[in-house]
């Protein structure tokens, strides 16, 4: 039996990612535009990942009565004290570009390669990891509470953007254990490693339970 899903996000990179991710489970994956004629933009206003997730799923599966997965997710660089963190998407400034954000990230990690004499010290590159959380919402289980589970890719910040694939960061991340970006990677390859495709692993077997669950109480009603 198909069930339709909500993906909480206008973000068609994570779509796109999440649909992939999804394909394999028997479900409809819609897009918010797909769902609801009254445009749904959530303020992100949470301090951490977790609570802009949350906040996203419980406010989209509110409006639309739906199953609903929603996602946030960034980029951490250690020297930067975890920026750009929460504000990964925009750390440019709102509304900002993919291209806009790399170039505001290097010119801050360029802010730090220097040294007290003013020489520019020249880091090849900087730790850092994409982190996600995603949260799953059915509004008519566990009072509409949230199942919520975090995955993580750790890598370095490159100075040379590398790649066409992905979106935001990616062109810029070099996968630990590879030799390529984020951006390097084929969709198969980057789902199997990537912060939201080991967030999504984790999740599986909850929707798996959701999406049973849901068919017990279907065949129920009609008998």
């Amino acid at each position: 039996m198909s069930h339709a899903l909500v993906v909480a996000t206008h973000n068609r990179g994570k779509l796109d990612e999440l649909r992939a991710l999804l394909s394999g489970l028997d479900v409809q994956v819609l897009s918010i535009q797909e769902v609801s004629k009254k445009e749904i933009n959530v303020v992100e206003d949470g301090d951490t990942f977790e609570a802009n997730a949350i906040k996203k799923a419980k406010e989209v599966s509110a409006h639309t009565m739906m199953l609903t997965i929603a996602d946030d997710s960034g980029l951490e660089v250690d020297a930067l004290g975890g920026a750009p963190g929460v504000r990964s998407a925009r750390f440019a400034g709102e509304r900002a570009t993919d291209a806009e954000n790399n170039a505001a990230l290097l010119a801050a990690l360029d802010s730090l390669d220097v040294d007290a004499t003013g020489a520019r010290t020249g880091s090849p590159s900087y730790k850092a990891r994409f982190r996600c959380v995603l949260a799953l919402v059915d509004p008519f289980v566990r009072d509409g509470e949230p199942f919520v589970v975090e995955g993580t890719c750790e890598g370095n910040i490159t100075r040379t953007p590398r790649g066409s694939g992905g979106f935001g960061y990616d062109p810029l991340f070099l996968v630990d254990g590879k030799e390529k970006t984020m951006a390097e990677l084929g969709e198969a390859e980057k789902n199997e490693i990537s912060h939201r495709g080991r967030a999504f692993e984790k999740l599986r077997l909850v929707l798996e339970k959701v999406l049973a669950e849901r068919d017990v109480a279907t065949r129920k009603v009609t008998g």
